[in-house]
This record gives C-alpha cells, structure tokens and sequence, in this order.
C-alpha cells in the first residue's frame, strides 16, 4: 500500500505547488512524476529598442520515500538591444551644511517589483500543510 499511496501524495502535491505558481501569474511545467520546474516574471519593460525582463525560476524535486520538497530559486535579470531609459526625479534641498536628497527613477515601458523569496513561503506552506518536510537549497 505504501507504493501506492507515495505517488498519489507527490502528484496532489505538484498541483497544489502548480496551483500557487498559476495564482502569481507564472509559468508551470511538470517535469516528470517528482518534478516542478516554473517561472514568475516580476519585471517587464520594453520599447521600440529593446527591453529587460527579470523573472523568478524554481525548481522543485519531490521525495516521496523521506516526504521531502527540495525546492531551488533563482532571479534571472536579462536584456536585449538598447533597454528603456529610465526617468529620475530627484529633489535636492540644502540648508547650510545640510544636504536633503530624494530620487524617484520609473522606466519607460512598464516596470515592476519583484518579491524574492515570496513564492518559496507559499511552496514551504503548501509542503507543510501536506505533510511533507521542506527543504531549501542554496545553487
């Protein structure tokens, strides 16, 4: 019976992990039966030049024998061509020696904000809820 039921609890488990990534707006591929492998995009902006992406790629590998998720996550910031300028505000005041500074910098084309480590929490949830121990590697 534990040959049967370990498979079943990997794959309800990869679509609850497939399920989180979907919810983010990512990419989700299921790799083979112990494997979920995605990307979140956080950043995008592009113009007639070229543009910049800066996504967040994870892995995770499933052992159903110990009922560990080993889970992996990288950010990846790739350009091409000439990227959108970027536009600063900065606002500078001074009195006597004192020197007050803010900057503002948006980028033509879109933007974003990415939110590193946010989506290991919802996969350490998801194991922990069903069980299974998480683990993190470090690439």
């Amino acid at each position: 019976m534990g040959n049967t039921v370990a498979p079943a609890l990997a794959a309800d488990l990869q679509g609850r992990i497939s399920t989180c990534a979907t919810a983010r707006g990512g990419t989700v591929r299921v790799a083979d039966a112990h494997t979920v492998e995605g990307t979140l995009t956080a950043i995008t902006a592009n113009w007639f030049l070229g543009g910049r992406k800066v996504t967040n790629t994870f892995r995770c590998i499933l052992d159903p024998v110990a009922q560990a998720v080993h889970f992996r996550e990288t950010a990846v910031d790739s350009s091409w061509g000439l990227p959108p300028p970027t536009f600063t505000v900065e606002t500078s005041r001074q009195y006597g020696s004192r020197k007050n500074q803010s900057r503002t910098d948006t980028s033509a084309g879109g933007g974003g904000r990415l939110e590193f480590g946010r989506f290991r929490e919802d996969v350490e949830k998801v194991a922990s809820e069903s069980g299974w121990t998480f683990v993190h590697e470090v690439a």
